[in-house]
Formats: structure tokens, sequence, C-alpha cells
């Protein structure tokens, strides 16, 4: 097996996808110009708009002192330290301090200010980017690598800041900066000024020759750095995984290739910056040693003073900086139009849900769930996911929904809480489309019992109330004693203030499932949606899950998607679906009675050999003459051999004549099974 193989097959035991379709490789950003990427972002400065403008007032003021300091420094030189005369030191030494103390104040006020207005606007953007991120669907995680994301949430959303705030203040700055130091120095001598400033243009050319080569290792870089931070995460994340597979060889190797690609692009970065600033401190030098020469040729003359030289060679000094950093910004710009660049192309996702323009909220529902004719394709997908399902749910119904893996049930669940809207058809919660409701509305009436327990890094009593803020402290407790939690949870160290997280070792898988539990029934919705909830448990732990599931279930719409047919006498209905079709409906008696898709998987159940827990043998074998079954858009191959054909035949007969089985009947009235083809032809 090769290298990548190898990592998706890690990658899918680790549980971070479903199946080769999700796994995703990293695909090239699309590149911008600096200029859309300053304009996607500008927005978001509304409001520290105008303390930018008093920052780059400071700046101008700070400039304005050290200009006058400056003239005040070669005053000194001509009047005080060439005659000799302390009489002519006191008043420009006095006006100088002054001015110094003057600039340093304004200087201090405009940092600060602009510290402030950079964190204001970092925060603003990492929340503007995070509100966004969370409203994306499901299939996106999949296919992004977890590090990656983190790595566009911190490092490029610190570079665009570097590009939008700090750029702007700073090229403001510098161009003002450098415009009154340069006025002042043509007003010294303008023509010592003039040939100083014939080389000015070196720097704009020694800046455009390095950018581009700047900005396309600076994108290898942080493509590199956030490919390091997948690894680690994904490592460490896995780690009983790592160590049980004895994958510490592979995971160095992972770690190792991605790090020898961040080491070439930063060294190259290191180079490229290196050899941009040495070179511009060889012009810089040019630009002196012009200065010093003509100045000394005119000194001799009589026609310059020591001090009017070395005013000049002090705002030269006082303008290179500037000027340079003028040069230098294009490159930091180029350089952070990368980070962009990774950051709109998460922004440019869409969501695969909104809420409505007009919503509809009729108050608490009683709990009644309609699913008619829906069909949906996963984007990206070859294949339909779900094709013409329908069913219905009555309120304080269980129905649990099973089938194979892959068979679309986990689809469903996504659906009834509006991660994805269906591709046609729809799906009705009281018979009000569930697009119609708000999200948050339709989420507080539809709580989800996901597969996979979430924990959050917090104390027990927070995560029992994270499904309900604010809840009492004896709402919360008898929510746990509900879910049968609230004893191994006055036996932690600080009871329900003991911290836990999702690798917590103080609690067991059904320890955790219970907690989810309790979390649930505080939440108190009217419909809930139980995924895989015994998945992974030992036979003891589902067995103490069971009764707490009980009493979360009761009163409750409930829909469970499950392969655990333990729970299956309990259910008022079971749909078995396969390819996104409904293949039987019934109650468990009846679905084994009749001998078909249901009772194959309570065989495979309970005497087949199955991995990662899951069902995966074919519901239907291949017959020589196979009943078509088109119903409900379900699909029925028949069974092996002639006598098994007109088995299933006489059986669809009985299910026309409507000879009680209940189970061949959907609940519409119309029958799960219709046979287009001559009966003769069995």
């Amino acid at each position: 097996m090769g290298r990548d193989g190898e990592n998706a097959e890690y990658a899918k035991h680790a549980g971070h996808v479903e199946s080769d379709d999700e796994i995703a490789y990293d695909t090239p950003t699309p590149t911008i110009p600096a200029r859309t990427a300053f304009r996607r972002f500008w927005p978001l400065t509304k409001g520290l708009r105008r303390w930018l403008v008093t920052v780059w007032l400071c700046t101008v003021l700070a400039a304005l002192a050290e200009t006058e300091a400056i003239l005040l420094f070669g005053d000194l030189t001509d009047h005080a330290l060439q005659k000799g005369s302390l009489a002519a030191f006191w008043d420009p030494a006095v006006k100088w301090l002054a001015v110094a103390v003057a600039g340093a104040v304004v200087a201090y006020a405009g940092n600060s200010l602009a510290a402030w207005a950079t964190e204001r606007f970092v925060m603003r953007l990492r929340e503007h980017v995070f509100d966004h991120v969370q409203k994306l669907p499901p299939h996106f995680f999949q296919r992004h690598r977890q590090g990656d994301l983190l790595s566009r949430l911190t490092g490029d959303i610190e570079a665009i800041e570097t590009m939008v705030v700090s750029g702007l203040v700073g090229a403001a700055s510098a161009a003002f900066s450098a415009l009154f130091y340069a006025a002042a120095a043509f007003w010294l001598r303008w023509d010592l000024a003039t040939a100083t400033f014939v080389l000015a243009p070196l720097f704009w050319l020694a800046a455009r020759r390095f950018s581009g080569s700047i900005k396309s290792v600076s994108r290898e870089g942080r493509v590199a750095d956030g490919a390091i931070t997948s690894v680690v995460e994904e490592s460490l994340g896995n780690i009983v995984l790592t160590q049980a597979y004895d994958r510490r060889d592979a995971e160095r190797r992972r770690l190792a290739e991605e790090a020898n690609a961040w080491f070439r692009a930063s060294v190259r970065s290191t180079r490229l910056n290196e050899a941009y600033e040495q070179l511009v401190a060889v012009i810089e030098t040019v630009c002196v040693l012009a200065v010093i020469g003509i100045g000394a040729w005119e000194i001799s003359t009589g026609r310059m003073t020591l001090g009017q030289l070395l005013a000049f060679s002090a705002f030269l000094g006082y303008l290179y900086p500037p000027v340079r950093g003028l040069a230098q910004l294009g490159l930091t710009v180029n350089a952070a139009t990368a980070g962009a660049e990774r950051l709109i192309e998460i922004l440019d996702v869409r969501p695969a849900v909104g809420d409505p323009r007009r919503p509809t909220d009729t108050g608490r529902p009683d709990g009644r769930i309609d699913v008619r004719d829906v069909s949906f394709r996963y984007p990206g997908a070859d294949t339909v996911t779900l094709s013409g399902l329908s069913f219905t749910v009555h309120p304080g119904e269980l129905v649990i929904v099973t089938g194979p893996s892959g068979a679309g049930k986990s689809t469903v669940s996504k659906m009834l809480l509006r991660f994805y809207d269906p591709d046609a058809g729809g799906l009705y919660l009281d018979g009000v489309p569930l697009r119609d409701f708000p999200l948050a509305r339709l989420r507080e009436y539809v709580t989800l019992l996901p597969q996979e327990t979430l924990v959050l890094h917090d104390t027990v009593r927070a995560n029992i109330a994270c499904g309900r803020p604010g809840a009492s402290e004896q709402a919360i407790v008898e929510a746990a004693r509900a879910a049968d939690a609230h004893e191994f949870i006055a036996r932690l160290p600080e009871g329900y203030d003991t911290r836990v997280d999702p690798n917590s070792a103080r609690l067991s898988g059904g320890q955790l499932q219970r907690l989810a539990i309790a979390r649930a029934i505080l939440r108190d919705s009217p419909v809930l949606v139980l995924d895989e909830p015994t998945t992974g448990l030992d036979a003891l732990a589902a067995r103490r899950v069971v009764k707490p599931l009980r009493r979360l279930m009761a009163g409750r719409t409930t829909i469970m998607i499950t392969h655990d047919l333990n729970l299956a006498p309990d259910a008022d209905r079971i749909l078995v679906v396969d390819h996104g079709r409904i293949v039987e409906v019934g109650r468990h008696e009846e679905l084994l009675a009749w001998g078909g898709a249901y009772a194959r998987l309570h065989r495979s159940q309970n005497g087949a050999v199955m991995d990662t827990g899951e069902l995966r043998l074919p519901l239907f074998t291949e017959a020589a003459n196979p009943v078509e079954a088109v119903g409900a858009g379900a699909a029925w191959a028949g069974a092996v051999g002639a006598e098994a054909a007109r088995v299933e035949a006489a059986r669809v007969e009985t299910a026309r004549a409507g000879g009680g089985y209940r189970s061949t009947y959907l609940d519409g009235g119309q029958p799960l099974f219709r046979d287009e083809t001559p009966w003769g032809g069995h």
C-alpha cells in the first residue's frame, strides 16, 4: 500500500472520514490580487477608521517633531559647537528638549492607539471567520484537515491584519514622514537633495524584483505550517490508535515530510528577505557616500556649513527608513495576500442552509414529523444518498431506522436538524416545512444525540447545561438523576465541578453517554434524533444506558438510527433503509416473521462476524427472476433460486390482497411492493 493509501486508511480508522469518497486532499488555493483582498476585508474596519485617522495624525505630528529636532540640531552645531559659545547653546537645547518630549508623548499615544485598533480588528476578523465556519455543512470539515483550518484561523488572520490595518497605517505614516523629511532636505539644500533623490527609484525596483518570489514562498510556508498542525493534531488526537497500530514511525515520517516542506519554504523565505535587505543596505550606502562626497566638496568651497551637512545627513538618515518601509510594505502585503487567499477560500464557501426570509414559529410543536418523497445527493458525490424517502412519525412514537452501512440512515438525522436541505421533496414538523423555521428555533425543538459523544473541555455541570444555558442547579441535578448519572458524578473528586474533556480517563464511554442523555433531558425538546446511541459501548454499558434512554424518549417523538437491533422490540415501527430507499416497514415481530431484509439483518447481528460494529452484509441476493419492488421508491432483489423467488412473489401477492402483513404497507396506505412483471413468469 502506498503512503497516500496508508494515510487514508489510517484516517478512516481514526474516524475522520466516513468513506473513501469523503477523503479530500489539499487543492491549490486560488490566487487573488492584493487589491481584491484589501477590499474584501476593509469593511471590517468600520467603527475603527476614526481611530486609524487619529493614529495617522499622531504619526504626522511625531514626524514634524523629528523634523524640527533635526533643524535645531543643525542650528546648535553651527552657533554653539563651531563658535564655542555656551550662551548660544541653551536656547536651541531647551527647544530641542521640549520638541523631543512633545514628540515622545504623541508617538506613545499613536503607538498605543494603533495597538488597540490592531487587536480589535484581529478579534473582529477572527469572530467573523469563526461565525462563518460554524455555519458550514459537515462535509466541509470532512474534506478539510482540522490543523489546516486552525492555521487559517490564527496565522492567516494575523497576516490579513498586517495588510489591512498595520499596512495601511504604516503606509500613510511612512508616506507623510518621507514627505516631511524630503521637504526639509530640499528646503535645506535643494541641489544636494536632487542629486540624492535620483537614486530613490532603486528602492522601488528592488522591492518589485523580490515581491513575486516572496509571495509565492510565503504561500508555501503557510500551507506547510497548516499541514504540520494537522499531522500533530491527528496523531495526538488518536494517540491510542497510533500506538495500537504501531504507527509511531509512520506518523514521524508524515511529520518529517511536512516539516521538510516547511523548512524549505522557511529557508527560501529567509534567503529572499535577507537578499533584499542587503541589496537595500548597499543602495543606502551609495546614497550616503554621494551625500558626503558632494557635501565635502561644497564645504570646501564655502557654499555649505558643517551644521547644514550634518542636518542634511540626519534628514537623509530619517528619510531612508520610511522610503525603505514603503518598499518593504509591498513585500509585506504580497506575503500577507497569501494568507488572505487561504482565508477567502473558506469565506467563499456558502453555508448549505440559512434562516428563512419570513420565518414561521407557531410555538412549541407537538412533534409530528413528515418526510415526503425526499431525495438528496451530497455536494460533489457521484451517487444519490436518499431517493424518494417517505415516512411519518406521530407525536410520542419511537421509530427505528436501520439498514446496512452507507444506506443513508445518518443522512436522515442531518436532514432533520437542517444541516442540509433535500434536493427534492420536503421535511415537515407539525405540517410546517423545516426550512420555514429559524435555525436556532428548529434546533431547539429537535435534539440530536450524536453517535460520537460530544464533551466540552469544561466542568460536568457545564457539559450538562450546555444545551440549556442558565439552567438552575436543581434542574441540572434532576436531569443527571433521570440519566442515572448523578451517582457516578457525586463520586468524582469535585462532583459537578470536576473538569472533563473528550480524552478524559475519569469517565467511561457509558458514563459519557449518560452525560449526553442528561444534556438532552435538560434540553426538553419535543423531537429526539438518536444516532447510534449504544455504538461503542460494551454489553453491560449498553444495558445501563437503555433505562435512561427510555426515560428520555418517554412522551417525545423519537427517531433512532441504529444497528443495535436489541432496541428494536421497543419501537412502534421499524424502517429498513437500503441505498437511500425504504425497503421494509413494520414492527419487530412482524418483520422477523416476514423473513426479508430485516430478518437477514437480525440474523447477521446475532450470528455473523462484523467489523467495526456495523452490518455490512448485503440485504438482498441475486435471483434469476427477481421481483422488482418499486412502491415508495423501494428496490427488491429476490432470494436465490426459483423456490425462493416464488415465496417472495407469494408474499407480495398476500400484501396486495391485504393478507395481514402490516409491514408491507406505508403510512399513506400504499403497498410497499408492486410487481410490474407477469406473475406467470415465476
